[in-house]
């Protein structure tokens, strides 16, 4: 099983003010981290894609490419690209030449996007929600299996032999993940396409995607896909600290930002009831001391014979020190017990 960090770039905001912090200091920070997690031997790095205050990166490809040229193992991928509202063929050329940069790391992972602003920004329709994701697929598919580009849409200009370079360095083809929250239709789409699938799990029980995910695995058999080729993996919010203070204290951070999420969404403010419950064995929450954390990765591979896992660090912006600690942790302690356990 692969081991990774994700990030979104969560800014914290001063309570005098009310303003954000800095984004460029953030997006320094965030390539240290990047870098760390190279250095302790992490196998995937994601970052993901937002148009908010309150978050620091709207172009991940961008902090990708900054980050291959610090790094020398590392999978850099995103996590994702709201592909609905991106431009396919600047999506292919974006991330082959991050993997021509990184020699051969760059992955795209690919989603509906779970926030609407990129799509007046870009100046789509939202009543096209889910045509767009399906149609811009289609032609990112396209596009990573012929440099000669043959295509047509609805929503979208054709394009007549179009060549679409640079090619990235496995023949062109870059990995492409479906990126799905829990519904059954993203899933099946994945499936079927014989894509790899990862699964945002951050909330309620994880053993409650378990019919999901055996969902998913039938239909790519049935769809006549390699088994061996089969690729799962879920992305989790996660904190490690050799200190359960930390981790109490973390909480703080933790619901400034799902409470910040939830305004515009009508939740409940967040309690430290949810944080505790998320934190148990049965929670989606992989927040604890390294030994606690390890178990529960090793559960989610029990649940669902995963092969990939991401920690989600930054909800809430924790502090710089904070986040090094943790991914030195993740890197040092959690990721060589799940590997010596596997």
């Amino acid at each position: 099983m692969e081991l990774g960090i994700g990030m979104f770039g969560d800014l914290s905001f001063d309570p005098k003010t009310g303003k954000p912090r800095e984004a460029g200091v953030k997006l320094r920070e965030i390539l240290e981290q990047i870098k760390l997690a190279d250095e302790v031997g992490l196998d995937v790095f994601g970052l993901g894609e937002h148009h908010r205050p309150d978050y620091a990166v709207s172009a991940p490809e961008i902090v990708l490419a900054a980050a291959a040229t610090i790094t020398k193992k590392i999978k850099l991928m995103s996590t994702v690209t709201v592909l609905s509202s991106a431009e396919p063929v600047k999506v292919y050329q974006d991330f082959s030449t991050i993997d021509l940069i990184s020699n051969g790391r760059a992955e795209i992972g690919v989603g509906r996007g779970s926030f609407i602003e990129s799509f007046p920004l870009f100046g789509y329709n939202l009543s096209d929600y889910d045509r767009l994701f399906e149609e811009k697929l289609d032609l990112l598919l396209n596009i990573n299996n012929n440099e000669v580009v043959n295509w047509e849409g609805k929503l979208r200009a054709p394009l007549r032999d179009q060549v679409v370079l640079p090619r990235a360095t496995n023949n062109g083809k870059l990995p492409i993940w479906i990126a799905v929250g829990g519904t059954p239709q993203s899933v099946l789409r994945a499936a079927v396409l014989g894509l790899p699938l990862v699964v945002a799990i951050i909330g309620g029980m994880p053993k409650q995607f378990q019919p999901l995910i055996d969902f998913y695995k039938q239909e790519y058999i049935k769809n006549g896909h390699d088994v061996s080729k089969m690729q799962i993996g879920i992305h989790s919010h996660s904190f490690v600290s050799d200190n359960e203070a930390n981790i109490d204290q973390y909480y703080h951070n933790y619901a400034a930002q799902m409470d910040r999420v939830g305004a515009s969404r009508g939740w409940a403010p967040y309690g430290k009831e949810q944080y505790d419950g998320g934190r148990s064995k049965e929670g989606a929450l992989f927040m604890g001391e390294a030994e606690q954390v390890t178990d529960k990765i090793l559960y989610m591979h029990e649940l669902f014979g995963i092969t990939r896992f991401i920690g989600h660090m930054d909800v809430g912006d924790p502090s710089h020190k904070e986040m090094m600690k943790a991914i030195e942790l993740f890197g040092t302690k959690v990721a060589p017990e799940v590997r010596r356990a596997l």
